[in-house]
């Protein structure tokens, strides 16, 4: 069975489009089968920029909008995520059937209705503060490469600069070289997306109470703009009398300093029931505990014959005050 209906240009991403903006489709009514649902549907076929490999799509129109996917590369349209991502992170699965005799049916019906895209709307913000947060701020062309050229790993190959393939020795990832489209679209198996959430699974260690108790500070990391210094304030006073917060808005970071070494301990302990990221503002933050100050006077610079600039101690007019003796 065909599509229903014959779209005039494909449901890419930015990435898979390319840069060019007069960019050259071929496009062929009914020339392939969809790898998710079975049914033949329109081909576009299209080279992203100069020395790119020709990219083609890969679903119908009607899955692609199921799971708001790119056709091509099957990766979320408005985060670039896998699949799996964005689902673990919504804490939601829109489940499609697995089995061929199920899946058309299911696309058909379906196909009107919702998208995944009106799910991340109906999210909740901390939700989407993360997945603005793990998401890519501009599109990845290196993704749009040739491929390896398998000749040229195995030392055979004889076209030399006029091969449209790159010659480079592959990785060797085996773990990535087993993905395929369908567990991708799936959302399960997907081995970028477990690395994925590998990496942006917290670390519970950070908020270990640290052995100095002199240490009464808090570092907040991966700040949302949204979180600003009142918003910090506001949620870490519940805790306790606060010293003072500095934050680093150009490298999205601030510090939080309490009074007592308590206070800052039941704020460590709400971060850790919160899975590492307490929610500030709508947005969730990356808590650890900051770093004793180092004890003593500071050293001198190597080779200065004298002052070393730097003042001894924290009084600006400790250096220079007093008059030395001739």
């Amino acid at each position: 069975m065909a599509d229903a209906d014959e779209p005039d240009f494909p449901i890419l991403c930015e990435t898979c489009l390319g840069p060019n903006p007069y960019v050259r489709m071929t496009r062929e009514v009914r020339g392939a089968e969809c790898k998710i649902c079975t049914r033949a549907f329109t081909v576009f076929r299209w080279q992203p920029g100069r020395g790119m490999r020709y990219k083609k799509t890969e679903l119908c129109a009607a899955c692609a909008r199921l799971k708001n996917v790119c056709q091509t590369c099957v990766l979320d349209l408005a985060h670039g995520l896998p699949v799996q991502v964005r689902d673990a992170v919504l804490g939601q699965q829109q489940a499609v059937p697995t089995q061929p005799s199920n899946r058309r049916d299911h696309v058909a019906k379906l196909a009107a209705q919702q998208s995944a895209g009106d799910a991340v709307a109906r999210a909740e913000p901390a939700a989407r503060a993360e997945l603005r947060r793990m998401a890519r701020t501009a599109p990845y062309y290196a993704r749009n490469r040739a491929h390896v050229c398998s000749f040229f790993a195995r030392g055979q190959c004889t076209r030399g600069a006029t091969c449209p393939y790159r010659h480079e020795l592959p990785d060797g990832d085996a773990e990535l070289a087993r993905q395929n489209i369908s567990d991708r679209y799936h959302g399960a198996n997907d081995p970028v997306a477990r690395r994925m959430l590998a990496r942006a699974a917290p670390r519970t260690d950070r908020l270990a109470p640290p052995a100095d108790a002199s240490v009464t500070s808090l570092f907040a990391a991966d700040l949302d703009p949204a979180v600003t210094d009142a918003a910090l304030r506001a949620h870490f006073s519940a805790f306790g009398e606060l010293k003072s917060v500095v934050v680093a808005a150009e490298r999205r970071c601030a510090f939080v300093n309490f009074r007592t070494r308590a206070a800052a301990e039941a704020a460590a302990r709400a971060a850790l029931d919160a899975g590492g990221r307490p929610v500030v503002a709508g947005a969730p933050v990356k808590l650890a505990w900051g770093r004793a100050r180092p004890k003593g006077p500071r050293p001198e610079a190597a080779g200065s014959g004298g002052s070393s600039g730097a003042y001894p101690s924290q009084d600006p007019t400790a250096e220079g005050s007093v008059k030395q003796g001739s």
